[in-house]
């Protein structure tokens, strides 16, 4: 009888109005990561799998190679596909820079997914008890970001004296002097040739790569969809809202938001860019006045939830006046004065396949630099107006 992943079963995961190569992926994924299928184990055989799923070798095929990109399987000819076993070094501990930790709350879940992961030990990741607390985005003072950075820079300094295996990093954003604090906390790396994996986000501006491995999500794709659902509830007038100093993905987002927005005739005349803190009534309102948006898309839910609070502070009515939805799908997202929505990351999925992708650096220091980027998932709920269209559908 063939495993099941957790509560859902093939037939569920088939039963979803998605690629037929991306189901096969997702009951997969899904059981590895459950422990349903575990280190050592050999999965179901690509016939196998494709009768359960009325899918082709090909398809089956497909879904493997994208499960071995992640480094959770090895595959061999005439041995089938195996997931891939603990690491052979058990005595590794692994340094977390994660300066947005306890403010951002994507990193929290991601790094709780890494101490699940099947692939490492909990006591084999080091958390600095340095934080930025919970100073805010829009009244940073130069003191605060000096602070914040001073405090990034003394992380990694703390690493190299420790002598960790290797370090996961999560550049600084959305302070001025990020772009250059990240590069010198790169380059100590780089002294001491400290393998390093990216979280979230590259430290250096498009187009520009840095020579090292970056697990995240797909940016571009993800701006695009929230985009193309926002303009299926209606709106016309769109805005795509971020913070000064955001991070580049932030920038492969807008690509998605534009891309979204040519298809779908939406005029480009009706389209803006507007960068600032949502919690600025003046600037909300200068938003608000012109381009008159009847849609925002934020580049997160932190930001999207800030500009809900301001917009309702102003006596406007979302989703009736205007539509807003965010990106991450952060804890109290559902809990917002109107639910929010947005587009959910996979944040346990991210800490497995960091592991994951650590650890084949490490065995395989000359494999190509790769990106390695998940899928986001629909969170629909009230805040993009989609129940207005339904109400006025006839």
């Amino acid at each position: 009888m063939q495993k099941q992943p957790g509560k859902t079963s093939a037939a569920e995961v088939a039963n979803r109005r998605i690629p037929k190569h991306q189901v096969v992926f997702e009951y997969l994924h899904n059981g590895i990561l459950s422990g349903v299928f575990k280190p050592g184990d050999r999965l179901p055989s690509e016939a196998a799998l494709g009768r359960t799923f009325d899918a082709s070798r090909i398809t089956v095929a497909k879904a493997l190679l994208e499960l071995q990109r992640m480094n959770l399987v090895t595959r061999r000819p005439g041995a089938g596909t195996h997931v891939m076993t603990k690491p052979r070094a058990e005595g590794y501990t692994f340094g977390l820079l994660i300066p947005e930790l306890g403010r951002t709350e994507i990193f929290e879940p991601i790094c709780h997914g890494m101490m699940r992961s099947p692939f490492a030990r909990p006591d084999s990741l080091l958390w600095p008890n340095v934080s930025r607390g919970t100073a805010g985005i829009a009244d940073d003072t130069t003191a605060s970001e000096h602070e914040a950075i001073e405090q990034a820079e003394h992380m990694a300094h703390y690493f190299i004296e420790q002598r960790v295996a290797a370090v996961f990093f999560a550049p600084l954003e959305l302070l001025s002097g990020a772009d250059s604090a990240n590069r010198r906390i790169m380059r100590m790396m780089e002294r001491v040739k400290m393998p390093t994996v990216l979280l979230d986000r590259c430290y250096l501006p498009y187009p520009e790569r840095s020579n090292y491995d970056l697990v995240g999500i797909d940016n571009r794709r993800t701006g695009f969809q929230i985009t193309q659902h926002l303009i299926h509830c209606g709106a016309k007038r769109l805005v795509f809202l971020a913070e000064p100093n955001s991070a580049s993905t932030v920038d492969a987002r807008i690509s998605g938001f534009y891309e979204a927005c040519r298809p779908l005739g939406v005029s480009l005349d009706h389209v803006s860019i507007q960068l600032g803190y949502p919690l600025d009534h003046r600037f909300v309102q200068s938003v608000l006045d012109d381009p008159r948006p009847d849609g925002i898309v934020c580049a997160n839910d932190v930001t999207a939830a800030r500009m809900m609070q301001t917009v309702l502070s102003l006596g406007r009515r979302i989703p009736e006046d205007i539509r807003i939805v965010g990106i991450d799908d952060v804890r109290y997202a559902s809990l917002l004065p109107v639910p929010l929505t947005t587009m959910r990351q996979d944040c346990n999925a991210l800490g497995v396949i960091a592991i994951a992708t650590m650890l084949a650096r490490m065995e395989y220091p000359e494999l190509p630099v790769r990106d390695i980027l998940l899928p986001t998932r629909l969170v629909e709920r009230r805040s993009c107006g989609e129940t207005l269209r339904e109400t006025a559908a006839p």
